[in-house]
């Protein structure tokens, strides 16, 4: 029987997505299910629909237990055989509205700001100290478990993790399963499961950006006619002025034209990564591109109202049923548990996985899984334009992590000045100030730095 602990288990319809999946997979029906959460509300919601769901699709054989709180935090991970996280440190308020709110005072707008960029820096800074708590207490009471991160900023977390801690640790991101099937439907090209079976994929870079490198059917390289309509379609768009005629995922689609290969990630994310599309100078871009700035803060407020509603919908659905979805987290453990081998695109420390990448950046490759864990797969070199894109978020990433783990602000600093919007929007002077007005702002949230 397997221990899994889910970190941030309030995320409700989340862990039913992660754990319901576990109760469709025979290897680990039997399991016990540690809920773990500092939010006692959200923590019992998410308990009544798991243990309905366990009582509707798995005969009631999981055992699960909730844990409230920091003093029951070893109770949660202690024998635990897999660690899923899930935790956003600050919630929307106040830290989600910091991170949008005192940019803007600078002059500095964002979409999404949870990966990159100034918010994604200071998301990190609040969240990685929390984790190496995690950490620790893993080490003490798991020592062999496998710790699944699905918390944004992906590759800073996980970064941080495999660089200061003995923790088996792996992250996982939606973006990779859904990339070729985001790209023709874009563009208005067929998809459905007949084709999916018949398509061949080969992604590697970083996380959110990923490149699909390969994408054939029946051994044809679709690239040249996807191309061929992407040239077409962007003409289309950028004439429009109704944003509802418009694609939303038109910078992915003018990236693919510029550097050669289509990227995992959505237009919203990739808009705030590079120094071309939110330009105070340029704010036509806005509307050309269809960007949506503040996306993210609209997307919590939504989900916040949304949510009651939703959960009154789930608790009073005496046939509440559950059926595989594509995370890859079930996936993982029943191949680690069963020794039944399994493909993920994961991310791992690249230790040269990705030979024009640094050996020390986290990157999202093709991995396989059995009872040895996960193993990252040999990629190569990417071709040197997608490298020097990727190289521009690693380095923020490799910074932001160095200034959480020596609390140096002086790193803290860096990462912001080699931010690719940031440095493109602010000068030097207004980049340290607009970094120590979140710090302040953050107040208790985040370490005194030196």
């Amino acid at each position: 029987m397997a221990k899994i602990t889910f970190m941030g288990a309030g995320s409700t319809v989340f862990a039913r997505n992660v754990l319901g999946d576990c109760m469709c997979r025979e290897a680990l029906k039997d399991s016990h299910f540690a809920l773990y959460d500092i939010d006692g509300e959200r923590l019992k919601e998410s308990e009544f629909i798991l243990k309905t769901l366990n009582a509707n699709i798995n005969d009631n054989r999981a055992t699960i237990t909730t844990h409230l709180g920091e003093r029951s935090r070893k109770a949660a991970l202690r024998g635990a055989d897999f660690v899923v996280n899930a935790i956003q440190v600050g919630g929307y308020e106040p830290s989600t509205v910091i991170d949008f709110e005192i940019p803007k005072k600078f002059g500095l707008r964002q979409t999404i700001a949870d990966t990159l960029g100034i918010g994604g820096i200071f998301r990190a800074l609040r969240t990685i100290p929390v984790m190496l708590d995690f950490a620790h207490d893993i080490e003490e009471v798991a020592p062999n478990a496998w710790f699944l991160n699905y918390t944004n900023p992906m590759a800073m977390l996980t970064g941080a993790m495999l660089q200061a801690t003995d923790v088996k640790t792996v992250g996982l991101c939606h973006s990779v399963q859904v990339c070729a099937q985001s790209l023709l439907e874009t563009l208005g090209m067929e998809w459905n499961d007949e084709r999916s079976a018949r398509l061949q994929t080969r992604i590697a870079g970083i996380n959110h950006m990923a490149w699909l490198l390969e994408i054939t059917e029946n051994g044809k390289d679709l690239y040249p006619e996807i191309k061929k309509l992407a040239d077409k379609k962007i003409k289309e768009w950028l004439k429009e002025t109704d944003p509802a005629k418009k694609s939303g995922n038109m910078i992915r689609i003018e990236m693919m034209r510029r550097f050669g290969y289509y990227v995992t990630e959505s237009s919203e994310h990739n808009a705030e990564y590079q120094p071309y599309w939110i330009k105070h100078r340029y704010p036509e871009l806005i509307a050309d591109w269809n960007i949506p700035l503040d996306e993210y803060p609209r997307r919590c407020i939504r989900q916040i109202a949304d949510w009651k509603k939703q959960y009154a919908e789930l608790s009073q659905d005496p046939h509440l049923s559950h059926t595989l979805s594509r995370e890859y987290g079930s996936g993982i453990m029943e191949a680690i548990v069963t020794n039944k081998p399994y493909q993920i695109g994961g991310n791992v420390m690249n230790n040269g996985l990705i030979s024009n990448l640094p050996c020390n950046a986290v990157v999202e490759v093709p991995c396989l899984v059995d009872a040895n864990g996960i193993q990252g797969t040999y990629v190569g070199a990417l071709p040197p334009q997608c490298a020097a894109m990727n190289m521009t978020n690693i380095n923020v990433q490799l910074l932001t992590i160095e200034a959480a783990l020596t609390l140096k602000k002086e790193h803290i600093y860096h990462a912001a000045l080699l931010d690719p919007h940031t440095s493109a929007e602010l000068s030097i002077d207004d980049t340290v100030k607009l970094c120590d007005a979140l710090i302040k702002a953050h107040g208790d949230i985040l370490p005194k730095y030196k």
